[in-house]
This record gives C-alpha cells, structure tokens and sequence, in this order.
C-alpha cells in the first residue's frame, strides 16, 4: 500500500493506494476555518494542518484495517505559497499566510522595483505576486521584525507536515515554483532573488524532485500517525501538480480543470514558456525536466460556499445545483465576477471585487446559482485562451475537484470552455497523484507518465452542448468597467 496525504485549505486527506493505484480508503480531517481579521487577508495555523494530517492517517490506517507497516511510502501534497515560520527549535513562530491573503501588494512593488521586473523574469520565469511567498516573508519583515528576526526557516504548507513527521527541512520544485524564489527553468532556489533583497540563504529548505525520497518517518512521526518508523516519504508537489499527476496531464494535449477553493486550469509543458504578463504561472511539474502553465481563479469553489454560507444556510451543494439547472442558460442576464479574494488570472490585482452585475426583480434563487457557477467558468476559460495562446494543445479538460463533482457544473465547463470535458474514475485528484509519486520513489513504477498510464481511467466525456461564445464576451467587458472604482471603495 501507498499513501498520499492531501494538506488543502479546507482539511486534510489521507489516501491508501493499492498496487494498481486504486484507491483502498481515504479519511478527510477538516481544519478550521482560515481567519481573516481584515479584508483580502487569510491565515491559518500550521499546527492545525499536522494534527487534522495525523488524526486522518490514524483513521485511513483504521478504515482500511492495515498497520502501519503496510504502507511502503507516503507521498505529500498541499496548498501552494503559504509562508510557514520557524523558529530556531523548530517551533512555528506566527500563524501562516495563505495562498489567498492579498495584503502584500506593497512588498510586491517593493520587489520588482529592487531587483528589476526584468531581472524578476529572468531569474524565475514569473512575475512575483501578492499570492507568492516571498511578499509574504518580506510583509512581515516590513510589519513584525521582531517575528522576522526569530525566523530560522520558511516552510510551505504541505512541508510543515513533513517535517512534523520526518523532522526534516525539505520541499519539491513543483511547490517551490510558487514561492517567488525558485529559479523554475534551472530547476533550483534563485540565490540571485535571495541576494538582492538581502535575505539569508539558509532560510530555505533542501529542494527535490516530486519523485524523489526526501526523509523518512521519524520516531515521533510514527507515534503521532501509526506509520511505521522509517518508511520513505517523496518530495511531493504542490496540490495543482499532485492533482496533474492524478488526473494523468503528464502530456500535451490534456488539460485539467481543478474546482476547489480556488480554481485552476493547468497544462503539461515539454519545455518552458511563460506570459510576460504575469497572467497565468509557469512552473516545475512533478514529471521531471517538464513544467506546466496553469491560471488561477482566487474564488472558485469559495465563491459557491460564500452564496451558501451567507445566503442560503443548510443546503447543502447538490441542492443547490438541482436549483441552478432549472434556470435559463446564461442566468437572464446576470452576471457573477467571482473576485472575493482579488484575482490572479487574468487581471493580476489585488483590489477586484466580486458582485452581481445585471440584478433585476425578475432574477430568481435559481439565477443566483446559476450565475455563480457561470461566472467561475468563464474566469477558467479566460485561463483556457491564454494557456492556448502560449501554444499549448488543448484537445480535452478533465476535470476535478469539489464542483467537478457537479454534474451540472460539468457540462457548464464543456459549453463555455467548447472543449470536450472528460470524467476521471477517481476524483480524488492531489491525494491520489501524491500516492502515485510515492510508488514511482519507491520503485513501484519506473517514471511518473508510466504511472499514469497504469493507473488513470476515463470513464464519461461531455460534449459542449450551447454556445456561451457571446455571453463570454460580456462577461470580459465586465471588468475593464469595473476596474477604476476597485481602488475607491474601500475596506
């Protein structure tokens, strides 16, 4: 058995594998809810994420009836850019910045202007972002020195696990890639970035391959989670390339549609390219010498739990998209921007808002729904065009995730993307791609595509059915409109 442990913004997932790669039994543990004392800024605590990750590997042991000494490796994956702080015995210092918080747009100019825009390009294929973790260590440099000058290391999400259960300071270049320091080309730390803003080296951790054994289970690794002692841990990746690798995009011509909190379109690359622009984010994939181009919705999945939490208490997802299947394509009308946590693709600003625009009387619940799923798809295919404009060959989507789940939402994505959307037989996405990485280290497989290949299995493909090519149209023409008043509104 294989094991891949999922670290997300909502909980934590641990995922037994058998030799096929077929799911045995998987337990979620979900975190508490990501704090935000201000608009646009989000943290969480990092103890939290270990103790959910131990308690749902305790209880996958449990559900499947294994020992820990049954699992052969453990694979690892996670929330990207969060900044994780430690201290010199290890201990975490305040709690972590996540992939959402948005407060750091100052130290993002304050990069670019030190080092150079085009400097910052040459260095790590991508522009800095208020989402990366750099601006994040550099805010709180700017706004707590004395926390920045306890901090011994910086840690991603996923490798704050790893090292509660190895002891071990390590990462993988496919997470690295979103730190805003990682040369994404040589496949290495860009010492050059760390140098120029005067940030000591040895803050980062060793990098790795996804691949590749990293550590293995410690003693009290062991004791916290029922792993057997000295069972190898691999690099992992960060959760869009773990869920790449689940989903089998280990090669051109597939594209994957992730829907979680956030949502992502990502493409396998066999060689480098990237927007100038910033738009959408070119990275290390977990197939090594390759790399991907993904685009990001900040508020995806976040965008249909806000209408529920807020509006609609107690029903639950499904209702809800029953509900929205009953109103007209194109919601009336109405129109979602789905920029509750600003926007990274493919507007690159900190300051967008989400709202309904086209609100009338005649707009019902079911609109409201329909409007929202509508809204997150067309930001995803704006990712789509672009991920094509940079040559990608895009013949299908799969898709994943919490809303791929959605029926509904499916064919939404195949009619406005009009594009072939692909169902896989496991949905479990970057638990189950963590996994796959953990039998490829230990020699199960010999590469990560022929793990793949052994492993992924379609099972539905959805033909688009409308034609959303003008209410897309529209949907576009929203935000140049919008985009001078973001500034003004305020807190």
């Amino acid at each position: 058995m294989w094991l891949g442990i999922d670290v997300g913004t909502g909980g934590s997932r641990a995922l037994l594998v058998d030799a096929a790669g077929k799911e045995v039994a998987s337990v979620t543990v979900g975190h508490q809810e990501m704090r935000m004392q201000q608009p646009m800024w989000a943290e969480q605590e990092p103890s939290d994420w270990a103790q959910a990750s131990f308690a749902a590997v305790r209880g996958v042991l449990a559900k499947a009836g294994l020992t820990g000494a049954q699992v052969r490796g453990v694979g690892l994956s996670g929330q990207m850019h969060g900044l994780v702080m430690l201290d010199g015995d290890g201990q975490v210092i305040r709690p972590s910045l996540i992939w959402c918080d948005q407060r750091s747009q100052p130290q993002v100019d304050f990069i670019h202007a030190r080092v150079g825009r085009e400097n910052v390009l040459r260095y790590i294929a991508n522009p800095v972002l208020t989402g990366f973790t750099l601006p994040k260590l550099l805010w709180v440099r700017d706004h707590e020195p004395a926390n920045f000058e306890r901090c011994r290391k910086v840690l991603l999400p996923k490798d704050y696990v790893r090292y509660c259960l190895t002891g071990d300071f390590a990462t993988d270049v496919a997470d690295a890639s979103g730190t805003g320091v990682f040369d994404v080309v040589q496949r290495k730390w860009s010492m050059e970035m760390m140098d120029a803003l005067g940030l000591d080296r040895t803050l980062l951790p060793r990098c790795y391959e996804s691949a590749e054994v990293t550590s293995t289970i410690s003693r009290e690794g062991a004791r916290q989670t029922g792993l057997a002692e000295g069972t190898p841990v691999v690099g992992g990746a960060g959760d869009q390339a773990a869920s790449a690798v689940g989903n089998g995009i280990v090669e051109t011509g597939i594209v994957s549609c992730t829907l979680g909190t956030s949502g992502v379109v990502f493409a396998h690359m066999d060689e480098v390219a990237y927007d100038p622009q910033g738009r959408v984010h070119t990275f290390c994939h977990a197939v090594p010498c390759k790399w991907h181009v993904m685009g990001v919705t900040q508020g995806a999945g976040l965008s249909l739990k806000w209408l529920r939490n807020q509006l609609l208490p107690g029903v639950d997802y499904d209702a809800m998209t029953r509900e929205a299947s009953t109103a007209p394509a194109g919601s009336q009308g109405l129109y979602w921007l789905p920029y509750l946590m600003g926007e990274r693709t493919p507007h690159l600003d900190a300051q967008a808002r989400g709202g309904w625009i086209g609100l009338t009387a005649k707009h019902t619940r079911a609109d409201l729904i329909r409007s929202v799923i509508e809204g997150v798809s067309y930001s995803q295919k704006d990712a789509l065009d672009i991920i094509e404009g940079l040559g990608a060959r895009v013949n299908s989507v799969r898709a994943s995730g919490g809303g791929a789940r959605s029926l509904f939402w499916r064919q939404t994505l195949a009619d406005i993307f009009a594009k072939p959307v692909v169902s896989l037989a496991s949905q479990e996405g970057s638990a189950a791609g963590a996994a796959l990485l953990a039998m490829v280290g230990t020699g199960e497989f010999v590469s990560v595509p022929e793990a793949c290949a052994a492993t992924v299995r379609i099972v539905e493909t959805l033909a688009p059915q409308q034609d959303y090519g003008g209410r897309h149209r529209v949907y576009r023409s929203l935000y140049p409109a919008l985009q001078p008043i973001f500034p003004s509104m305020g807190c």
